[in-house]
């Protein structure tokens, strides 16, 4: 922020100086003009031959257009400034935000690169990031960018190294006059670097790379330049920071999941259950037109909904039991950050339409949609698998005998229970949607 702060002060310096310029030449036409046009009336009128009148009439004239040019110049340069500084600072102030809201690295890593580049007209550059004790090509652009990336070298070498280690801008014109220069880029991508600006990446957690632009267009980097990118790298280092914790915290999830998901596998009553329970709720999902989002949230609280079991054990011995499974499930996911927001979902999935569910007894729709849509799946395979029956059909549909005739009994069944324990709208949907091709037996 310091940074960006010292080059707005630079900056408005620099157009108030274009300004006084403009405004010292105007005075100077003036005072010339002002000063023949005196000396011609008072000293010289009555001596002056007609030719002479008009040589100086043309003099001042040529004086008056040429100050004109001279204005309109200044003044053209003054204002280009000010639009130049005043596009760049909006292109950095809404990159910026959007960095921040970026979570993927690739995309984040990209939108960097393309707006360093256009902010500094520069022909092509790269972010490298520190992985252990080597520099990695993270981005390329604008050279050979399939053979770079992935490449790495020590980070002790070229002047991507020295600015890591120093942890200051660097900006040269001629890089090969410099003796820090790393020539086994350029032979990588037969690419002849020449100028660079090169500014290091710093987070709270420190310098994590260094982001290196090269060849500007038109003429060398300038001072302006390396403020614009030596701001937007500092910012973009705690996006690429944030969005690395959440792919990290995203692996540990899925990790964690499929490690769940195989506990839950060794009860032979649940094989293969929550995956087909997730197929048929997605199935609801496409033709309710959710998100994206909420598609993903729905998939995986179908996948985890029936985890409680695993602190009951295999052999549900009553009811009520069976009946702590949600919330024993909701107890181990919530305190869990990234499974907060499906433990809800979990907690609510044996609530029945007409409040007659536990295990708070809510009804109609204050049961959360996804809940109403796991209820319905779960049933569905319940009848549909005969195993899973076994154990838990007989508590999800009272009274209902085990199934006789396969596809057609279960649509029968869930159509039988609409509007008492299932949402009877949701359950229109299913059966409407679902083939017996598509449903699947364990």
């Amino acid at each position: 922020m310091a940074n960006s702060t010292a080059y707005k002060e630079d900056a408005v310096e620099s157009i108030k100086k274009k300004i006084r310029i403009v405004n010292s030449i105007v005075l100077l036409v003036v005072f010339v003009l002002l000063f023949v046009i005196v000396r011609f009336i008072y000293s010289f009128l009555d001596y002056l031959p007609s030719q002479s009148l008009v040589t100086l009439l043309s003099i001042t004239a040529g004086l008056i257009f040429l100050g004109i040019l001279l204005v309109r110049n200044a003044s053209r340069n003054a204002i280009k400034a000010i639009e130049d500084y005043s596009y760049k600072l909006t292109t950095l102030l809404t990159t910026t935000k959007n960095v921040h809201e970026i979570v993927h690295s690739d995309t984040l890593l990209d939108n960097i690169m393309d707006v360093s580049l256009e902010i500094t007209g520069a022909d092509a550059g790269s972010i490298l990031l520190l992985e252990g004790e080597n520099l990695v090509f993270k981005i390329v652009k604008g050279r050979e960018s399939k053979k770079l990336p992935g490449f790495s070298f020590p980070r002790s070498e070229g002047i991507a190294g020295w600015v890591l280690n120093n942890g200051s801008p660097v900006r040269i014109d001629a890089v090969k006059n410099d003796s820090r220069f790393y020539p086994s880029v350029d032979k990588i991508t037969d690419y002849d670097t020449k100028s660079l600006l090169c500014v290091p990446l710093r987070s709270g957690k420190g310098i994590i790379g260094v982001l290196e632009l090269v060849n500007k267009k038109e003429g060398p980097f300038t001072p302006e330049d390396e403020e614009f990118i030596s701001y937007f790298a500092e910012q973009a280092a705690v996006s690429i920071e944030r969005a690395r914790f959440i792919e990290d915290e995203k692996n540990y999830e899925i990790y964690l999941t499929n490690i769940l998901i195989e506990a839950m596998e060794n009860m032979p009553e649940k094989q293969g259950h929550s995956r087909r329970v997730a197929k048929y709720t997605i199935l609801m999902a496409r033709v309710l037109n959710m998100t994206e989002s909420e598609k993903k949230r729905l998939y995986r609280a179908s996948l985890l909904h029936d985890i409680g079991f695993l602190k009951i054990g295999p052999d549900v011995v009553s009811i009520e039991e069976f009946q702590r499974h949600p919330r024993l499930a909701y107890e181990m996911l919530q305190p869990i950050n990234f499974y907060a927001d499906i433990a809800p979902i979990i907690l609510y999935h044996h609530e029945r339409y007409d409040g007659t569910g536990y295990p708070t007894g809510l009804k109609g729709e204050s049961i959360p949609l996804e809940s109403r849509m796991i209820y319905i799946a779960e049933a569905f395979d319940a009848i549909m698998s005969g195993n899973s029956y076994k154990k838990v059909g007989k508590v999800i549909l009272q009274n209902v005998e085990p199934p006789v005739s396969g596809f057609q009994h279960a649509l029968d069944e869930l159509r039988r229970n609409a509007g008492t324990q299932f949402d009877p709208e949701l359950v229109d949907i299913f059966l409407t949607n679902i083939s017996e091709e598509y449903a699947e037996v364990s």
